[in-house]
């Protein structure tokens, strides 16, 4: 982890562990494990894992913002979006990555369905983007108030592909050793 993060009294961490928890950071004082110790292994936990775990999380919630599949909705849908999408829609549609596409995440596979948003989103040649977001802002419209039916879907699959970059990022990371980090440190500190 490369960010370093420590909280002091002035810190809303620390704020809401006095305030709102009772507990003043150097509690107890015997000078073992205190509340500071584990508000400073809570941010570095908020820092280090919680970026692609929410990414994730986000990527479900687009998903699921969309109609499901096996209704009489999700299944007009998933066709009209196959057909606007050619063959770059295989990467996301239901019957190519059936039930376990969101399994992955359950198994700690976080770069599957990352990588098949990504390969979906970079196939897309500007004609194509542009009907697929048509079909999901087709879909999002009656839910999502504010822009046309094009624009939500433009929203959706800029958000679709940022939150994927932030999966597959994260996931990079989490291949780095410390001598890694310490080569980028000293790399930057000696630029």
């Amino acid at each position: 982890m490369i960010v370093r993060r420590y909280p002091n009294e002035d810190d809303e961490l620390a704020q809401h562990l006095t305030d709102q928890l009772n507990t003043p950071l150097d509690r107890p004082e015997s000078g073992e494990l205190n509340t500071g110790h584990i508000a400073s292994i809570a941010a570095a936990t908020a820092c280090d894992v919680a970026y692609d775990q929410a990414a994730n999380g986000h990527l479900v919630d687009l998903f699921a913002a969309l109609p499901l599949p096996g209704t009489p909705e999700g299944r007009e849908f998933w066709a009209s979006l196959g057909e606007a999408g050619g063959q770059a829609a295989w990467n996301i549609v239901p019957a190519n990555a059936g039930g376990p596409f969101f399994d992955y995440l359950l198994n700690g596979n976080e770069g599957g369905i990352a990588f098949r948003v990504l390969s979906f989103v970079g196939e897309l040649d500007d004609e194509r983007r542009a009907a697929v977001a048509e079909v999901i802002g087709d879909a999002l419209k009656d839910t999502f108030v504010g822009g046309g039916a094009r624009y939500l879907g433009k929203l959706w699959l800029r958000d679709a592909e940022n939150s994927a970059w932030h999966v597959m990022l994260a996931s990079r990371r989490k291949q780095e050793t410390r001598e890694d980090r310490e080569r980028f440190l000293d790399a930057w500190g000696n630029a």
